[in-house]
């Protein structure tokens, strides 16, 4: 790759991701731009297009490793400590979004940006859901990727958990699967919700309408009684065939979901 003194980083630049990837031309201003440095994984399948992120990153100052494959990959990040890794979607194998949930199941909590060829609002969810914090389709400017990295590593790692948990209670966004200890719990989707929205802010009092907004639509008027339905439905299946009472009314308020339980 080039430098030359073009127009600033994200003005005017030629798509990365096209047949003239080796004749793309990085603008010094995106050199100068590049003030954090980072330790790359780059999990590309596709040989060219790894060298060339890995090229790219290289000319900037950075360090860069390649992964060929998912397995390769979890190998890689569970002995190195990265500042921020690039995953491809469309992988042998194992794809993007089982590496990405198997990071976060070891406790990698490097940043995640994910890199696929699909712009399905669906992918985007399911990346997201599995622990990735970001999401980039191809083609796509290389300046943008620089940029998106950036600001990932300025965040810094976050430990959160791709699966919920409180007390013996599990929930994974990305499977719609529920456990209550090493049981699997059935939940209609409207349940699953439900439950999702308790559980992401264990100990709080939810309002009959918070919990409308949160899982349900403005379709619904505040005087229904769907919430105190589906509670009960809830409660029939997470906590009294387990013996618990970890969903309580509070009384003049809403409801709210134990976390010691």
């Amino acid at each position: 790759m080039q430098v030359y003194d073009g127009p600033a980083c994200l003005a005017g630049e030629r798509p990365f991701a096209s047949p003239d990837w080796d004749r793309t031309l990085i603008p010094r201003s995106c050199l100068a731009a590049t003030i954090v440095r980072m330790r790359v994984l780059v999990v590309e399948d596709e040989v060219k297009m790894a060298a060339l992120i890995r090229r790219g990153l290289e000319e900037n100052g950075q360090a860069a490793d390649v992964a060929g494959t998912g397995e390769e990959a979890l190998v890689r990040a569970g002995s190195t400590e990265y500042d921020a890794i690039i995953l491809d979607v469309m992988l042998p194998q194992i794809d993007g979004f089982e590496v990405c949930r198997r990071l976060r199941q070891n406790s990698v909590w490097a940043p995640v940006l994910m890199l696929t060829a699909r712009d399905a609002v669906e992918d985007r969810i399911a990346g997201l859901d599995t622990g990735a914090d970001d999401y980039l389709t191809k083609p796509f400017s290389f300046a943008e990727l620089l940029a998106r990295l950036r600001a990932l590593v300025r965040r810094g790692p976050l430990e959160r958990e791709a699966v919920l948990s409180v007390g013996s209670l599990r929930l994974d966004p990305a499977t719609h699967q529920v456990w209550r200890g090493e049981s699997e719990v059935q939940l209609s989707a409207k349940e699953f919700s439900l439950l999702e929205t308790f559980m992401r802010q264990p100990g709080r009092v939810f309002s009959r309408f918070e919990l409308l907004e949160h899982a349900w639509d403005y379709s619904y008027e505040n005087r229904s009684n769907i919430i105190e339905v589906y509670v009960r439905y809830l409660r029939e299946k997470v906590d009294r065939p387990f013996g618990v009472r970890s969903i309580q009314t509070v009384r003049g308020s809403g409801y709210r979901l134990r976390d010691d339980i």
